[in-house]
C-alpha cells in the first residue's frame, strides 16, 4: 500500500511547525526520523492531510549538558546520542540501551524524541527516560510545558501530548556517582522489538547493600512500568533475590499477543529483574565507579 494524499511542510523553525499543528491539529503528523511513522504511513494506519518536517530546524539539533544532566533536542539521532560522550558519561543507562534500538541503519535516522512521541510500549528509549525520571518538553502557540516521563505515556502509542503540540526536548538525569545502571531484554532476534525490556537504577545504603532499586519493564504492558524496592542496610542472600525478583513480577502488568503470553512475559520479567539485582549487588561489593553498567 502506499500513503493517502496529504500536504508537505517543511518548517524552518518551532514557531512555524506549531502555527501548523494548531491549524491542523489531530489531521497533522510531525516527521523528524520517519522510522515508524514511513510504515505507518504505507499502511494508511495513519492518513494526516499535512505532515510537517521538522529535520530543517537546526535549533532542535542539539546534545547539551549542564547541572541538571543532559538535553537532546527533537532531531537528535539515535546513532550521534551512541556516539556522544557527554551522553555516555552522564546518561550511561541510555548508552546501554541505545545498541538495543532497532539497526545500525535504522539509528542512523531514528530520533531519540521520535521514539518517545511515538510511544510503543516495547521502546528501549522511552523505558530508560521514565526510569530515570527524565522530562518531556513540549511546544505550541499557546505555551511550553514539561511532562515528567512518568506521567507522559498513558497506553500504546498515546501520551499527553496535545494535538497541537511538538515535542521540543528531552531532559535526561545525570548518573549519580557510585550507583549501578542495568539494562537488559529478550527479543525473538536482534534488532526487533523487545518481548521483555528491564531497565534499572540502584543506589547503595551500605558497603555491599543496596539502597533503593527501582526497576522498569517494556514490553510486558501498553506503556513503561516502574517498581521501586527501598532498602535499609541489609544484604540479600542468593534465596532473597530469587524471591524479590517473582515478587517484582506478580506486580508487573503482562499482556498476551502472537509472540508471547502473558505469563511468559512475567517469567521474563521476573528472570530479568533476577539478573539485574544481582549485577547490582555485585557491582556494590566490587566498589566500582558509575562508569559500568549492566550489558
Amino acid at each position: 500500500m502506499k500513503p493517502v494524499a496529504f500536504a508537505y511542510l517543511r518548517a524552518q523553525s518551532v514557531e512555524e511547525a506549531c502555527h501548523a499543528l494548531g491549524r491542523e491539529g489531530d489531521a497533522a503528523r510531525i516527521l523528524a526520523g520517519g522510522q515508524s511513522l514511513s510504515a505507518m504511513l504505507n499502511m494508511r494506519i495513519v492518513t494526516p492531510s499535512l505532515l510537517i518536517d521538522i529535520n530543517g530546524i537546526g535549533a532542535l539539533d542539539f546534545i547539551e549538558e549542564n547541572e541538571g544532566g543532559i538535553v537532546t533536542g527533537a532531531t537528535v539521532r539515535q546513532a550521534a546520542a551512541l556516539r556522544n560522550l557527554s551522553i555516555v558519561k552522564k546518561v550511561p543507562l541510555l548508552a546501554a540501551a541505545l545498541p538495543h534500538v532497532g539497526h545500525y541503519q535504522t539509528r542512523g535516522r531514528g530520533t531519540l524524541a521520535g521514539s518517545v512521541a511515538h510511544a510503543d510500549p516495547s521502546a528501549e528509549i522511552p523505558l530508560v527516560l521514565t526510569v530515570l525520571g527524565g522530562g518531556v518538553e513540549l511546544a505550541s502557540r499557546r505555551r511550553r510545558r514539561q511532562v515528567p516521563a512518568r506521567e507522559f505515556f498513558i497506553s500504546a502509542l498515546t501520551t499527553r501530548r496535545a494535538p497541537d503540540e511538538m515535542i521540543v526536548s528531552l531532559r535526561w538525569p545525570p548518573a549519580s556517582a557510585n550507583d549501578f545502571y542495568g539494562f537488559k531484554e529478550i527479543a525473538l532476534r536482534a534488532g526487533d522489538y523487545a518481548l521483555v525490556a528491564a531497565a534499572c537504577h540502584a543506589s547503595q545504603a551500605a558497603a555491599g547493600a543496596l539502597g533503593q532499586f527501582t526497576i522498569g519493564f517494556g514490553g510486558c504492558g501498553d506503556h513503561p512500568q516502574i517498581v521501586a524496592h527501598p532498602f535499609s542496610s541489609c544484604t540479600l542472600s542468593a534465596a532473597g533475590v530469587k524471591d524479590l525478583a517473582a515478587e517484582t513480577a506478580r506486580v508487573v502488568e503482562c499482556r498476551s499477543d502472537l509472540h508471547a503470553s502473558a505469563a511468559y512475559r512475567r517469567h521474563l520479567a521476573g528472570f530479568l529483574c533476577e539478573e539485574l539485582m544481582r549485577e547490582a549487588l555485585a557491582f556494590f561489593k566490587k566498589g566500582r565507579d558509575c562508569g559500568s553498567v549492566g550489558a
